[in-house]
Order: C-alpha cells, then sequence, then structure tokens
C-alpha cells in the first residue's frame, strides 16, 4: 500500500531473518530452561511469531518475515517471550530500533543485546498540543503571566488489554511547584479528540511598567516546564496505564508568545536506572526498503534497456545480466528483474537466453544448474511468483492430513521414542510418500505455462549441449521442480502458505523426512542409496527402487517440459487463496436483534468468501465472488476499533476486522485482486458504518444511498501476478545506483579486455564479459539513465526538505527533532521582526 507524497509514490516493506538468541537468563526452577518465542512488532503491534522452541536457552529460530508496511511507525521491535501454559506468557526482553537507524543494519547479521521492558517505556503515537503564554492586567492594574495549554487531540494510541479509554493530565511543574489538570475520559479509540484548554498562572502579578511584556522572571520560569501524561483509564485493581508522556520547558516560549505543534510521546522519565541484568542477545538481518516511485515515463529509458535484454546478442552484455554481475548476491537482482519482466509478458525469453548461455558454459552434465548462478535463481523467483497456487492446489491437502493424523514416522533407531516400533513408522512414512509422490506426479496438467515454458527451453538447450546423455533432459528440469520448488515446500509449509502456522517438532521431523524421499525420487541419479548421508535413509528407499516411480517421475517432467502440453479442455479447481481467523460483525440479515461482533473462521478460493464459526465447519455465510462490488477500509470511528475493512454486496456490507495492520491490508488486496474483474464494481463507496438510522460518513438517511468517497484504484485481476511494473523499475535503479562503483570498474574491465585481449587482470576477474565492445556500450546507456534518475530524486529530496515543518501532523516533534523545532521557530521569528 503506497502513501502518496508530493507527486510521487512511497512504499515501504521490511524482509526480516530472526536467527537466534543466546544467553537468555535460566528460569528460577529446577529445569532452568525455557520454551522461548520472538514476535516482530511495528511500534507495540504484533505482525508476526516465530514457532516455539522449547527447553532451551540459547533457542534457534531460522525463520524468515516479509512484509509491506501500511503504516507509519517509529520503531521496529523484536520481543522475546517465554511460554506460561498456566499463566500469561512472560516478556524476557526486547529490541527496538528506530526507522531512522534501520539502514545502520542493513542486510548484516546483527547481534543486539536484549533490554528491559517496563510499562514506562512502551509508548507510541503523537499529541497535538498549543501553548499560548499571554499577559493578563488584573482590576489593579498590576501585570501577571498566564499559560493555556490546548491538548486537542491524540493518534496511534497503543490498546491495551484489547481496549483503550485514553485521557490526559496536564501539568505545570517546577522545582517548587506542580499544578495537574485531566481531560474527560475518551472511550474506546486509540486517536481521542479532547480539545480541552487548561489555564496556569506562570508568574505572580508584577508593575506594568517593564519594557517587554515578557521580560518576566528568567530564573524561575527556566525551571518550570509543561507536562502531558496519557493514560488508559482501567478497571483493573492495578490502576490505570501509563501511555506515554510529553515535556516542554516553559522557557521554548521566549521565542514565541504560541506554539501549536504535534510531538511523539516519549518513555516516562522515573529517574530509575534500567537494570544491569544479562538477559541475552538476539541475531537478526533486517532489510527496510523504501521506495520513492514516480509517475510512469520518467522509468522509460531504464525500462526499455532491461525489457530488450532477451534481444541482446550476447545476453551476457544485456542490462538485466550487467544487474547480476555487479550485485553482491544473485537473488538480490533476480526479485525485481523476474518481477519486472513477468509483469511484460518477458520473463520467458529472458531467462531462455540466459539459462542457455549457461549450459554452453558447463562441461559436464551432473553439474547442470547447480550453481547460485543468475539464471537458478531467476527461475527459482519465477517460481515462487506462479507457482504458489500451484502447491496449494498439489500439496496442502495431502500436508493438512499429515499436520492432523500425527502418525509417528521417526525411522532414525537412535530417535525412536519409548513405545514406537521401527517397521510401524516406516510403514507410516512410506504411506506418506506415496501419497505426496501421487499427487505431484498427478500435477502436470496444473503447472503454470510460464514455468512449462521455462522447462522446455531448459530441457532443449540440455538436450542440445548434451546429446550423448539422454537423462539430462530430465535432470536440468527435476533439479528446479523437485529440488526447488517441492522439496522446499514440503520441508517449510509455513513459508508457502501451506500451513497458518509452524508444524510441530513432530511433524516437522516426519515432514523433513519425506522431503528428502520426494527429492531423492526426482532427482533420477543412477545411485539412489548413495544419495543418503544417513543409513537409515538408504534402507528406508528400498522401498521406492521400483522402475514405476522412476517412469512416474519421467513422466510428469515429459509433461511439463513439452511444448503444447496444455489440457484445454482441464477443469478449473478452487483455489484456496487465504483462511484465518477474523472478527466479524453481524450482517443485519435478520431485522431485529443485536448486531454483535463474533469470532469467526474466514476462507477465500478464487470462487467464494466464507466464514464459518471454526476451522472444517459448515459455512455460516457464502459470498460469491461476483457478488463482491468492492473492498475498502472501513474508518476508525465507525466503531472505534482499528484494523476493519468492510465487503460490499448488493444488498449490504459485511463489517471484520483483522488481527493487524499487516493481516488487514493483505485480507484486502487479495479480495480486491479476486473481485476486480465483476461487471458491477463500484466506483464509490461509504467509508463509514451505516449506524442508528444514517451513514455516518455524510449523513445520508437512506441505507442504500450512493457512497460520498471514491473506491481506491483497481490492481491487476491477475490475482497470481499484481506486480508494479514502475516500483520494480525503482527497485533496479536503486540497485544501480548502489553498485555505481563496479559499474564503473566494470567498463574499465572492458576497456581492459578489449585493449590487451589477454589474461584479465585480478580484480576484473568476478565479470563475465563476453563481448567487451557490446558490454562497454550497454554499461554506458545504464549510467547515464541511472545519473538521470539520481539528479530527479536529489531534486525531489531538496524540495522536500523545504517544504517540511517540525512539530506538523506529517513530522511530528521527537527527540531530536525538538532542537530543530526550536531552532526553525527562532528563524521564523527572527525574519518576521
Amino acid at each position: 500500500m503506497a502513501v502518496e507524497e508530493e507527486g510521487l509514490r512511497v512504499f515501504q516493506s521490511v524482509r526480516i531473518k530472526i536467527g537466534e538468541a543466546k544467553n537468555l537468563p535460566s528460569y528460577p526452577g529446577p529445569t532452568k530452561m525455557r520454551d522461548c518465542y520472538c514476535t516482530v512488532n511495528l511500534d507495540q503491534e504484533e505482525v508476526f511469531r516465530t514457532k516455539i522452541v522449547e527447553k532451551s536457552l540459547c533457542p534457534f529460530y531460522g525463520e524468515d518475515f516479509y512484509c509491506e508496511i501500511p503504516r507509519s511507525f517509529r520503531h521496529l521491535s523484536f520481543y522475546i517471550f517465554d511460554r506460561d501454559v498456566f499463566r500469561r506468557d512472560s516478556i524476557i526482553g526486547k529490541v527496538a530500533i528506530r526507522k531512522e537507524d534501520l539502514q545502520k543494519y542493513h542486510n548484516r547479521d546483527t547481534w543486539f543485546q536484549l533490554q528491559h521492558v517496563d510499562a514506562d517505556s512502551e509508548v507510541q503515537g503523537k499529541v497535538h498540543l498549543e501553548l499560548r503564554l499571554s499577559e493578563v492586567i488584573t482590576d489593579t492594574g498590576a501585570v501577571c503571566h498566564k499559560l493555556a495549554a490546548r491538548i486537542l487531540e491524540c493518534q496511534g494510541l497503543p490498546i491495551v488489554n484489547g481496549q483503550c479509554d485514553p485521557y490526559a493530565t496536564v501539568t505545570l511543574a517546577g522545582p517548587f511547584r506542580s499544578e495537574a489538570k485531566k481531560t474527560k475520559v475518551k472511550k474506546k479509540t486509540n486517536n481521542p479528540q479532547f480539545d480541552e484548554v487548561f489555564y496556569f498562572e506562570v508568574t505572580r502579578p508584577c508593575s506594568y511598567s517593564r519594557k517587554s511584556h515578557f521580560d518576566f522572571e528568567e530564573e524561575d520560569v527556566d525551571k518550570l516546564e509543561i507536562r502531558v501524561d496519557l493514560w488508559n483509564a482501567s478497571n483493573l485493581k492495578f490502576g490505570d496505564e501509563f501511555l506515554g508522556e510529553l515535556r516542554i520547558p516553559l522557557k521554548v516560549l521566549q521565542q514565541s508568545s504560541c506554539y501549536d505543534a504535534w510531538y511523539f510521546l516519549q518513555p516516562r522519565d522515573n529517574g530509575k536506572n534500567p537494570k544491569p541484568d544479562d538477559l541475552g542477545s538476539l541475531r537478526l538481518n533486517v532489510v527496510y526498503t523504501e521506495d520513492h516511485v514516480f509517475s510512469s515515463d520518467y522509468y522509460s529509458p531504464l525500462r526499455d534497456l532491461l525489457l530488450k535484454s532477451a534481444d541482446v546478442e550476447p545476453v551476457s552484455a544485456s542490462a538485466a545480466h550487467i544487474l547480476g554481475e555487479v550485485c553482491r548476491e544473485k537473488q538480490e537482482a533476480a526479485v525485481p528483474l523476474v518481477r519486472l519482466l513477468l509483469h511484460y509478458g518477458r520473463v520467458v525469453p529472458f531467462i531462455s537466453a540466459i539459462a542457455s548461455a549457461e549450459v554452453k558454459r558447463t562441461q559436464d552434465s551432473n553439474t547442470i544448474f547447480r550453481g547460485n548462478s543468475l539464471a537458478s535463481k531467476c527461475i527459482d523467483e519465477t517460481m515462487k511468483l506462479a507457482g504458489m497456487h500451484y502447491l496449494q492446489v498439489t500439496l496442502k491437502p495431502a500436508i493438512e492430513e499429515i499436520c492432523q493424523s500425527h502418525r509417528p514416522c521417526e525411522i532414525d533407531p537412535v530417535k525412536l521414542k519409548d513405545g514406537e516400533n521401527l517397521e510401524n513408522n516406516m510403514e507410516n512414512l512410506r504411506q506418506y510418500v506415496d501419497r505426496i509422490f501421487t499427487v505431484i506426479t498427478k500435477s502436470g496438467v496444473s503447472c503454470p505455462t510460464v514455468m512449462c515454458d521455462i522447462f522446455f527451453s531448459l530441457r532443449e538447450a540440455a538436450a542440445k549441449r548434451f546429446q550423448d546423455d539422454l537423462d539430462v533432459r530430465y535432470t536440468a528440469v527435476s533439479s528446479f521442480i523437485f529440488l526447488r520448488f517441492f522439496a522446499p515446500a514440503i520441508l517449510s509449509p509455513n513459508l508457502f502458505q501451506l500451513t497458518p502456522h509452524h508444524t510441530d517438532p513432530q511433524t516437522s521431523r516426519t515432514l523433513t523426512l519425506i522431503s528428502k524421499t520426494i527429492q531423492t525420487l526426482g532427482s533420477l541419479s543412477k545411485s539412489k542409496s548413495a544419495s543418503f548421508k544417513e543409513s537409515y535413509m538408504a534402507t528406508f528407499y528400498e522401498f521406492f527402487n521400483e522402475q514405476k516411480y522412476a517412469d512416474a517421475v519421467k513422466n510428469f517432467l515429459d509433461l511439463i517440459s513439452s511444448s503444447g502440453r496444455r489440457d484445454p479442455r482441464s477443469i478449473e479447481q478452487p483455489i484456496l487463496l487465504k483462511e484465518g481467523f477474523m472478527i466479524k460483525r453481524a450482517q443485519g440479515r435478520k431485522r431485529f436483534g443485536m448486531k454483535n461482533f463474533k469470532k469467526r473462521w474466514f476462507r477465500l478460493t478464487n470462487h467464494e468468501f466464507t466464514y464459518q464459526k471454526s476451522k472444517g465447519d459448515p459455512p455460516l455465510c457464502c459470498i460469491p465472488i461476483e457478488n463482491i462490488l468492492a473492498v475498502e477500509r472501513l474508518e476508525e470511528e465507525s466503531f472505534r476499533m482499528k484494523n476493519m475493512f468492510q465487503v460490499i454486496q448488493p444488498e449490504r456490507a459485511l463489517y471484520i476486522q483483522a488481527n493487524n495492520c499487516v493481516e488487514a491490508r493483505d485480507w484486502i488486496d487479495v479480495l480486491t485482486k479476486v473481485s476486480q474483474r465483476n461487471q458491477q464494481r463500484l466506483s464509490v463507496y461509504h467509508p463509514s458504518a451505516y449506524l442508528n438510522g444514517h451513514w455516518l460518513c455524510c449523513r445520508a438517511s437512506s441505507d442504500t444511498a450512493t457512497g460520498c468517497s471514491p473506491c481506491t484504484s483497481g490492481l491487476p485481476a491477475n490475482i497470481q501476478l499484481d506486480i508494479d511494473g514502475d516500483r520494480e523499475t525503482e527497485r533496479i535503479y536503486s540497485l544501480f545506483s548502489s553498485y555505481m562503483g563496479k559499474l564503473e570498474k566494470m567498463q574499465e574491465a572492458c576497456g581492459s579486455k578489449s585493449v590487451y585481449d589477454g589474461p584479465e587482470q585480478e580484480e576484473y576477474s568476478t565479470f563475465l564479459i563476453d563481448d567487451p565492445q557490446e558490454t562497454y556500450k550497454m554499461l554506458k546507456q545504464v549510467i547515464a539513465t541511472v545519473v538521470a534518475l539520481e539528479q530527479e530524486h536529489a531534486q525531489h529530496r531538496r524540495d522536500k526538505f523545504k517544504k517540511t515543518r517540525y512539530g506538523s501532523q506529517e513530522h511530528p516533534i521527537g527527540d531530536k527533532s525538538f532542537q530543530n523545532y526550536i531552532r526553525q521557530q527562532s528563524e521564523v521569528s527572527t525574519h518576521s521582526m
């Protein structure tokens, strides 16, 4: 979800690798061990949770998480929790990285010390405050100074224990005085509108003979401050919860008698020093990306160079191939390249070209596509994008059965549990492998066309290069479809949306054994038993030494890699797109009765959107996709609930609350994509709910009144490939820009190779240059387009800086910006005098 900003769109995303924790404090019990998990939070809103690692003080997680960030945030935080089955899980410690510091740790494995967590430090949100210092003449002619503190509103306050009933206290405090006043409590909102004014007497009445009406007692006023504290009114016996505070020294009003600004709430300074105990550390790799995307015409020169890459001779002199050469990791280049080329229908010819070139350089058929080349990474990325629904249709039912039946499958004699039988376990595992092997080898007709076209080109290139090896046409394809597609999905189903959560340790072990076996079955290697390091796996594999398994693999590979293999009569199956628990409001299908909120299991396929009480129950409501007229966010004020959206139907709207902002965005996106081609889609809608006989947004009384706001812009109807071409081109520009030094070094390498045509210098040996002159020409064009885009970005940054006003709603005053704000206000006051 992009934020519009002065003629461009801004996208935020984060990719996180949660490695491991070490040296956590021991549990104060006989076992000393803990059962820990880690959460990822935007400020205090949890958006991801790892599996629980049991009985360890050095838990290894090894989990990846990616999300588009749909809102502004101040901190990216990580909390380590200790699970307690009898009480609320306890927090061991946290890592909080400020947004402006994320680039310091960009794509680097970093150990962070865990910090203590207490209520005084857990704050978020901002407050709008107006301060006005005025001179008052009393009835006797004496002069005194009074302060008016107007607290207008707050935004983004945290929700505590499922609710937020905030109020504020405003205090004028000094060494010898403290005067506090309190606002009204605002119920069920974390964006309260207060708009209350409080008056404080700053100085005692004095003579009205002063030259300056602000020439009051400096030594007194310099020590005074206004403090605003936000609280959540709680019914619990422990008292109200602290939400954050703001402290402003009164001396800032010497620059101007009126300050009107937004401020970030800060942790409470309670004078306590943090505990010195060592809470351990957490290893993280964080990649935060902020894409500033211009309109499409800005990217035309660079985009044209990239899209022509498949036609360049040799392909190593193309812009896309050059990107792979200069990036530190091929994966870094492959992700935006594949997305851009898929969007414009050019991915198959480009991959065919670079794969053919790689095959020509390969000397041994046994090592074909074994390295992490640009071709391999691009094929991997294409399978991830185009093949996700193929995995859902093929593997999801079998994976769900394995998770639910929970049959023991351990075949390592050393790891057998008491009471388990090795032969029974082998039989359980054999049945599981047979089931998954069968669904895979029978699924050829469902394989996405773009994958089949790529496999066809791989097969042809390999067979032409190694004509004496009759199996290479199979192994060239199986090395991708089995080794890099099906096997990883079986091993980690949650990463491919095949399971909603991490599997338990026993199921995870079962899936590991299945994945190893499927990988070996698909490899068609000459010596099957030698494929396993473990003797027990070699023994188990004897079950599958029959020729029928090899024949089934070859038939499957033939089908997915043959030109024109698609069966036009193939029946479209319902594809499960997303499912999970959310909270819905009663739709009002009954004329009378309470329209309350209930937790339900929602399920979306490409045919219908349903919900039921629990997973597996009969649907309570079924909405055909063609009946979805719009999917839009619902303003929080409607029900004073966050992360709500509405699914608009011909007769009514279904109001739904997601668990967090990331999940809400995901549901809105996928529902919008799958219903995009509906002929009756709305162009306008009501952003608020219909309550008490009228729409809250426009006050219209009829529940069938035409909407008052335009619907958000449409998305591509292809639910598999929702790609923003301009955003991907911007990402490629960013990569070229960050590796400008290597581009220039590659130019030098072209010159050296072209002039001397001898042994390459060592510093140039990392570049693949087949034609120095053509490569040099392309490098010159790439550098020119990158420099032009950099100039546009630099101009935008200068324009934005000129327009930035500290203290505005978009740029609230924080710790670091407070002095900037004072300086800015001083300059304004100076110029106005």
